[in-house]
């Protein structure tokens, strides 16, 4: 690649922008079951909803709590099985038309594409596979020595700052000869680390005016392509 032709890398977002609302506890209620999700997530209550609001480090330890109230002991391969069977599903039936769309107009440009999630990588792979991505970045889950599940995350949550350092230390892997143009896609105050670091970053979101990336471009659909394409080309 030249300069004039710099590599592309498209990093979308999973949850609220390439499927609709929340993957984490459909994925959750299809490994243990709706009543034992809702009685482990009912004493968690007040700081999932705090972690809703207002994101940042309750989100994060809300969220590694509810983990392992359902995951510790659990076997990996077992758990492999099934979130591949949940994620086919979820993007079957949740996938929004639009942003998959956009996904694949940069396939069909040769660009590197790159889900970065704050769900968890075991799934995350299976959506980067279906989609035919060059990679996925997720929450990754930590096991123990026997191949079981801990309940605790290995590293960081994959969100904020984290989805952008994660997407750095991706991009220099894979020993770009320049440094590539980034599109960046998101929904939620989460993707705001992530689009502030992309060259084109874009609201994928529904809220518009009243979300939290008002101040990004909104992702308006099939008419934008050929702006995008002459864009990343310049």
């Amino acid at each position: 690649m030249s300069e004039l032709n710099p590599p592309v890398v498209a990093a979308f977002d999973l949850d609220g922008t390439l499927c609709e609302g929340g993957s984490v506890f459909a994925w959750l209620r299809h490994l243990a079951g709706r009543r034992r999700v809702y009685r482990a997530a009912l004493p968690l209550l007040l700081p999932l909803t705090i972690g809703a609001i207002r994101s940042g480090r309750w989100a994060d330890n809300a969220k590694e709590r509810l983990f392992h109230s359902l995951l510790v002991g659990r076997d990996l391969g077992e758990v492999t099985v099934a979130s591949r069977e949940f994620a086919l599903d979820h993007l079957e039936h949740r996938g929004r038309a639009k942003v998959l769309a956009r996904l694949e107009w940069h396939r069909e440009q040769g660009h590197d594409i790159v889900i970065v999630s704050a769900s968890p990588q075991i799934y995350v792979d299976v959506f980067a596979e279906a989609l035919h991505a060059t990679g996925g970045l997720g929450t990754r889950l930590a096991v123990d020595a026997r191949s079981k599940l801990t309940g605790s995350y290995l590293g960081k949550n994959c969100r904020g700052k984290e989805k952008m350092r994660r997407l750095s230390g991706w991009i220099e892997s894979r020993d770009y000869p320049s440094e590539p143009v980034i599109y960046a896609y998101g929904n939620s105050r989460g993707d705001r680390r992530l689009l502030s670091g992309a060259t084109y970053p874009f609201d994928a979101g529904k809220l518009g005016w009243f979300g939290s990336l008002r101040r990004y471009p909104r992702l308006k659909g099939e008419e934008d392509r050929e702006t995008e394409e002459t864009l990343a080309t310049d």
